[in-house]
């Protein structure tokens, strides 16, 4: 594998930067500050996929910013699993941009600069997050990421919003301090906090107690995952406006939290340590249990987005056991599951936003019949839960299919079975929704309200466009999975880690 020094990952983290200080200086005219962000954010997409080629060449392409001292350094390196990340919460910025000038000023919301800014500053921490090189490095955006979203999380500033922001803040720092003390640790055993395929920590490296205690700080460092019981941040973040839940879920904060975790697993600790500590069997557990768990409290909601929310939380698990199973076919589930993931849960919660600003609903009980008056938001909502029960022709079957494949090779039927109940308790509490919107008629049937409410506002279009792409990429990546270079960067990260599959 030949490095290569390229100023590109410096680039990438300065678009969404520069487009931070762009919209503050255009405050008052928001045309130009909305333009700035679409702009910067196909700009940013464009640096990123331009990289793909190079490392499916066998590169990996860095940048060294500054070296404090020997063993911490900030620089960036961009290798196969880090680009996929990187594609992924690029591509949906655009998107994620496009359908907040529909909803925001549909909605005539306050702050929108602040919005738009916090916003710029949430993608440059992920982008940054995914080429970090180090544990340093990743752990300086990862706070940055979380001091980032909470203006936008808190955005109402009513009572509500704030109570959730605080939550939202309190259980994320001190994450942030469990992986600061993980990240130290790291430091005082080995000298070094690089990434490196296979692991930096041996068991020659501290005794198993330490390294035990070590992947407990760093699982606790990772409440951005919203594993159980550390997630109630997520479904009290939902006080948030529908793009923010967006970006929470999809694009951002908790694939952070999750691509985060596959580092540690097989980036620091390694395949060959993790099953020597047996640490696989703890995270498998820890794993299968928030899956069920969160599948079960999800039924029981009726607000749209609180139920999204639950299904966040059962969904990002799967990602954290194909990392637990230690074996290609589970870690190449895991990575797939993470743009899969994306695609299909931004599709649902923007699809939430437009029944918001056109029909005001946000209980399930009250959508009755609204797929008549939003055909192609629920179509495309339709698509996304197909996906999330891991139903062909959505791109969730194919993660799912690898994850269920590293269940066999681990010669764990137990957690097959877990894969499979979960995915049914995503048909319960997905096929209901659907059922509703466009099976069951409204309490009082009013004429007027069945018409194509989606096209009545030019700026409706600007929601729904982003939402009808969603719904496509994810069926596009079911059916040609290398879109992007996705299968192929997986494939490439999983021979890195396995010396092939």
């Amino acid at each position: 594998m030949t490095v290569m020094e390229s100023i590109r990952p410096l680039l990438a983290i300065l678009c969404p930067l520069i487009c931070a200080l762009l919209i503050l200086l255009f405050r008052k005219r928001p045309n130009v500050r909305e333009s700035c962000t679409i702009i910067a954010s196909i700009i940013l997409f464009s640096i990123i996929i331009s990289m793909a080629p190079i490392i499916l060449k066998g590169n990996v392409i860095r940048y060294h910013l500054i070296t404090i001292c020997p063993g911490i350094v900030f620089s960036f390196k961009v290798d196969a699993f880090g680009l996929i990340f990187a594609i992924t919460s690029s591509f949906l910025w655009i998107l994620v941009s496009l359908f907040s000038i529909g909803y925001m000023r549909s909605l005539k919301e306050h702050a929108q600069t602040r919005y738009y800014f916090m916003f710029a500053l949430a993608i440059f921490s992920a982008v940054s997050i995914a080429m970090s090189e180090n544990l340093i490095t990743f752990y300086l955006f990862f706070e940055t990421l979380t001091l980032s979203t909470y203006w936008l999380v808190a955005h109402h500033e009513d009572e509500e919003a704030f109570f959730g922001g605080r939550k939202y803040l309190t259980y994320l720092l001190i994450s942030g301090w469990c992986l600061f003390a993980a990240v130290a640790l790291t430091y005082a055993l080995t000298g070094t906090t690089d990434f490196v395929a296979g692991g930096i920590l041996t068991t020659d490296t501290a005794s198993k107690s330490v390294l035990m205690v070590l992947f407990a700080l760093f699982a606790l460092g990772s409440m951005k995952a919203a594993w159980m019981p550390f997630h109630a941040w997520l479904p009290g973040a939902m006080v948030a406006p529908a793009p923010v839940s967006g970006l929470l879920h999809a694009v951002a904060v908790v694939k952070a939290g999750v691509f985060g975790f596959v580092r540690i697993v097989c980036y620091v600790y390694g395949i060959d340590l993790m099953s020597a500590l047996g640490l696989g069997i703890i995270l498998a557990v820890v794993a299968s249990f928030t899956m069920i768990v969160a599948s079960f409290v999800a039924i029981g909601q009726d607000n749209l987005k609180k139920r999204l929310a639950y299904s966040t939380i059962s969904q990002l698990s799967y990602i954290l056991l194909g990392a637990a199973l230690l074996t290609s076919y589970g870690v190449t589930g895991a990575m797939l599951h993470i743009p899969f993931h994306g695609f299909m849960k931004i599709t649902l919660f923007l699809c939430a936003g437009i029944i918001i600003v056109i029909t005001g609903k946000t209980e399930i009980s009250q959508m009755a019949g609204i797929g008549k008056v939003l055909p192609i938001t629920m179509i495309a909502f339709s698509i996304g839960a197909i996906g999330m029960c891991g139903v062909p022709p959505v791109s969730g079957f194919i993660s799912k299919w690898y994850l269920c494949l590293g269940t066999l090779q681990a010669g764990q039927l137990v957690l097959l079975a877990v894969i499979l109940t979960s995915s049914v308790l995503d048909v319960i509490y997905f096929f209901p929704i659907i059922k509703t919107v466009f099976f069951e008629r409204p309490a009082q049937t009013n004429p007027e309200q069945i018409v194509r409410k989606e096209t009545d506002h030019p700026l409706y279009l600007f929601m729904v466009i982003p939402v009808a792409i969603t719904a496509t990429f994810s069926i596009i990546f079911c059916i040609f999975p290398n879109t992007f270079y996705i299968f192929d960067l997986v494939k490439m990260a999983v021979r890195n880690l396995f010396g092939g599959m």
